[in-house]
């Protein structure tokens, strides 16, 4: 009994009993015709305005994919076909949503109909369906950076857009895409500025961080020569549609560097950046506050940049995240503008409910703030913290309590002679540390405390922690002159527990003996 053909051989001839009949027209072409591997009488079929043909093309690709035919080469045709219609649809929704659809797919093969989308939605009426085509812009630089020039245009034209909506995604796009083009900011710098109180947070912090780059590369720096620093007020940098002569010279004037300084006029559209901004520190999102204390800090005249101050301690009030990043700013900016912070010194009191890491960046900013003025209130609010039961705290609060002692001569001893209690706390990391911070405030005046040394000395017997261990080692062999009785006796027990200690040790260890062989040879002989 021989089998039937599926199929045929004559594609032209009546096909077998229950086999689907396929005629020579494009709609109805068969699937398995000797051209099928180059599909373009589908790609016709697509390409068509008949919505009937276009559908049997569509049953015809997916027949092929249940088949696993490779069909990957029509994939662009198919979404210019199903994307694309949505990317013309009357509701603006939709074109934004079929816009954004299009720019997630991750192929390389379909560039020209996201950039041809993308060009097409910048222009469009709405300005949801605008922003959602800048937000496509980092997306396909993404995929093919070799569309840059282009993309490129398109940011250009969306810079111009006088909408709120559109202004913070457009300058997220420049960002990412072209950072370096600085050019096409100056004729939408003042633009900008004058949108910002208007755009959503989002936007806000994106567009008040390029224009601190901006400015800071555009403006002189009001923090350098300022006595000598004189602009003409009247002369504007960049062109602007936008008229702002009303209430510009009484902005001016009113920044004045120091009363015993020559009053520092800056440019008035560097001023126009500070004016614009200084609301937005009210502001009830963390990331503009703070956006704009950072813009502040780098570009405001040293007489104004106070304000920021008290903007940032009103975020402490916040969760600890946002309290975290707060402090770790606080804590870079009161080493170079100290004063600013000095009125809020108390905001910076540690609580035990703060977390550790919480605590030991509000230790860095007190110790930043500690001057000769406040320094009693500061180490007494230290003597509190060390009593803490989190003792990585303890130890962070014990070199807080060095660094201020290295810092303000006249508290050196004050704080050594508190250090120096402490190694009788029963906590044997609280001592190591307290010895570490002693070693470093000893180099300081090695002669007037001998006897400190010698009751170091003393606690290499109970102290196990190495970096204490060392440390110990180190003055004794360092200022071995201050104590000939007892170095060669601390010298003769670490060598018993020599092969059970640590590397660091172990290399104190030869140290003291080498410094007491070449200062103390009667003491120190070597047996051959």
């Amino acid at each position: 009994m021989s089998a039937a053909p599926a199929y045929s051989e004559d594609k032209g001839g009546s096909a077998g009993p229950g086999e689907p009949e396929y005629g020579h027209d494009p709609a109805s072409g068969g699937i398995f015709s000797s051209d099928y591997k180059r599909h373009d009488d589908l790609k016709e079929m697509l390409d068509t305005n008949k919505d009937s043909l276009k559908l049997e093309a569509m049953k015809r690709i997916v027949a092929m994919i249940a088949r696993g035919k490779n069909a990957s080469d029509l994939f662009p045709a198919v979404v210019k076909n199903v994307a694309c219609k949505n990317i013309e649809d009357p509701n603006q929704l939709i074109r934004a949503s079929a816009l954004r659809v299009l720019s997630s797919i991750r192929v390389p093969i379909i560039v020209p109909i996201m950039m041809l989308a993308i060009k097409e939605a910048a222009s469009d009426m709405s300005p949801y369906v605008r922003k959602t085509a800048a937000h496509a812009i980092p997306k396909l630089y993404s995929l093919d950076s070799d569309q840059k020039d282009q993309l490129i245009e398109v940011i250009e034209k969306l810079l111009a857009d006088k909408t709120t909506l559109v202004a913070g995604s457009v300058v997220m796009a420049f960002e990412e895409v072209c950072p370096e083009r600085i050019d096409l900011i100056h004729k939408n710098y003042r633009k900008l500025c004058n949108l910002l109180i208007d755009v959503e947070e989002w936007g806000q912090v994106v567009i008040i961080s390029m224009l601190t780059r901006y400015a800071r590369t555009q403006f002189l720096s009001p923090t350098q020569n300022e006595s000598l620093l004189e602009e003409n007020a009247e002369k504007a940098f960049y062109g602007s549609e936008e008229d702002e002569a009303k209430g510009a010279g009484s902005e001016e004037t009113a920044a004045a560097a120091a009363p015993s300084r020559k009053p520092y006029v800056m440019d008035p559209d560097h001023r126009l950046l500070l004016r614009n901004t200084k609301p937005l520190l009210q502001s009830r999102s963390a990331a503009v506050v703070m956006a704009v204390a950072q813009l502040y800090f780098h570009l405001a005249p040293k007489a104004e940049v106070g304000v920021i101050a008290k903007a940032l301690v009103r975020l402490l009030r916040s969760h600890s995240e946002v309290q975290y990043v707060v402090l770790q700013n606080v804590a870079t900016m009161s080493i170079k503008r100290r004063g600013m912070f000095e009125p809020y010194l108390k905001s910076f009191y540690i609580r035990s409910t703060d977390p550790t890491q919480i605590k030991i960046l509000k230790l860095e900013v007190l110790t930043n703030l500690a001057n000769e003025t406040n320094i009693p209130t500061v180490l007494r609010e230290f003597q509190t913290y060390i009593r803490s039961m989190d003792k990585d705290f303890v130890a962070a609060t014990i070199q807080a309590i060095g660094r201020c002692a290295t810092n303000i001569g006249r508290v050196r001893d004050t704080c050594l002679n508190g250090l120096v209690q402490l190694l009788s706390n029963r906590d044997e990391l609280v001592v190591a540390e307290s010895v570490v911070v002693i070693k470093k405030l000893l180099q300081m005046q090695p002669a007037q405390h001998g006897e400190i040394i010698k009751h170091l000395a003393k606690l290499t017997d109970n102290i196990q922690v190495p970096m204490a261990r060392a440390s110990i080692l180190w003055l004794i062999g360092e200022y071995c002159e201050h104590v000939p009785r007892i170095a060669p006796d601390v010298l003769r027990k670490m060598a018993k527990s020599f092969t059970a200690e640590e590397d660091i040790v172990k290399l104190q260890v030869i140290n003291l003996a080498a410094k007491l062989y070449l200062t103390n040879s009667k003491q120190v002989k070597i047996k051959r």
